[in-house]
């Protein structure tokens, strides 16, 4: 491949850029999470609509995912540095005025935003990193957007008052802000791959879903992201009756989020190394729903740093590993296959979030009803084996 564009310096400088904005589509989303009450009594507003300012978010996904992932393939550096400056002003708009209405509007701008940003985790390092590089890259900048919940996390843990709520966005505007300039300033100055032009008579789309693996990963998707969602919504809820106050509950889920980022950074990487993509595919579902019996069966604060550390040190690894076989398979259409993804996952984080939390009030049905939705999908991730096979026998030259 030849490269297009000036080339100075390293150009996993472009992947640092895409990192903190990765972060920074989380940070926005997720500002609220841990000071909904406090949010609420500041702004006049109900809880529920508070946790409208992230629900927005998932919602807006699932219609924007192919749309974004269509500008990405064909207009990748505009589209992603357009998602960039989306988050940054989306964050902006929520400093204007000191009521709820600033807040949705700016929570709405980053949430067209997000799609642009996080569809081109595969395209990033497909275009500005070597193949042999291209697996680190995937496992960095999905790690970066878990990182970003953290951060959100954090600040929440931070910035516990009414009368702090304002120093939060400005924190957060800032960081936004700097993200975008970093990676507009990294994607000017890096000169990157070029990605074999899709055929006249063929969309993105078409070249995307005509592929049977990517559509049985869009499928195996749905499982690990909804059960990690509804686990990271209701876990608080779920664990209560059996004495888990919600402070804890926080703490648990920060240290599912970090065990996340670590595991995301680290996993995949040796997992392509050694081509067991499937193996630990099976492993990470099947640890999830042993995980989610033991909840069911003895809820109760070490069981839940056990079982919910678990989960997301082997579950949330899943993305990118899914996501690096994304991008092998599909460099002409890598923005809407990841679209794909990313839509499949939110749709099942919507679809499961909405089951449980029907059985919010019942914990013990609540908890086996994800084991049993990570069991499902083992099947599909051990079928996986021969694909993947084939897959690895055709990149190699």
């Amino acid at each position: 491949m030849r490269m297009t564009g000036p080339v100075t310096g390293s150009r996993w400088t472009a992947i640092v850029g895409y990192s903190l904005v990765g972060a920074a589509t989380q940070l926005v989303w997720l500002n609220f999470a841990g000071v909904t009450t406090v949010a609420a009594d500041r702004y006049g507003v109900s809880e529920s609509a508070i946790g409208w300012l992230a629900q927005v978010f998932p919602l807006l996904y699932v219609v924007l995912a192919i749309p974004c992932g269509l500008i990405l393939d064909r207009w990748f550096r505009a589209g992603l540095i357009a998602g960039a400056v989306l988050t940054a002003l989306g964050a902006l708009l929520r400093l204007v005025g000191d009521d709820f209405g600033w807040l949705l509007a700016g929570q709405i701008v980053a949430s067209i935003a997000q799609p642009l940003v996080l569809n081109a985790v595969t395209g990033i390092t497909g275009r500005y990193l070597p193949a042999r590089d291209r697996p680190t890259g995937i496992a960095v900048g999905t790690a970066s957007i878990f990182a970003g919940m953290v951060i959100a996390f954090l600040l929440s843990a931070v910035f516990t008052t009414s009368e702090s709520l304002p120093t939060m966005l400005w924190v957060t505007a800032g960081f936004c802000v700097l993200a975008a300039l970093v990676l507009i300033i990294a994607l000017r100055n890096q000169g990157s791959f070029e990605v074999p032009p899709l055929r006249p008579d063929r969309s993105a789309l078409k070249v995307a879903w005509s592929d049977s693996l990517i559509r049985r990963l869009c499928f195996l998707a749905i499982f690990p992201f909804g059960v990690f969602v509804a686990m990271s919504t209701f876990a608080q809820a779920l664990l209560e009756p059996a004495g888990v106050s919600g402070g804890t509950a926080s703490v648990i889920l920060l240290v599912n989020v970090i065990a996340g980022v670590l595991g995301s950074a680290i996993i995949p990487i040796l997992v392509v190394r050694r081509r067991a993509e499937s193996s630990l595919l099976v492993v990470s579902l099947a640890s999830t729903a042993a995980a989610c019996v033991l909840l069911a069966l003895a809820p109760g604060v070490v069981t839940g740093f056990v079982a919910i550390t678990l989960i997301g040190l082997l579950l949330l690894p899943a993305l990118p590993i899914v996501l690096e076989l994304v991008e092998r398979r599909t460099g002409e259409a890598d923005g809407t296959a990841a679209g794909l993804i990313w839509m499949a996952g939110n749709l099942g984080g919507l679809v499961v979030a909405v089951v449980v939390g029907l059985l919010v009030d019942h914990p013990l049905a609540a908890f086996l009803v994800m084991a049993v939705i990570a069991v499902i999908a083992v099947p599909g991730a051990r079928a996986l084996r021969q694909p993947i096979a084939e897959l690895r026998a055709q990149s190699q030259p």
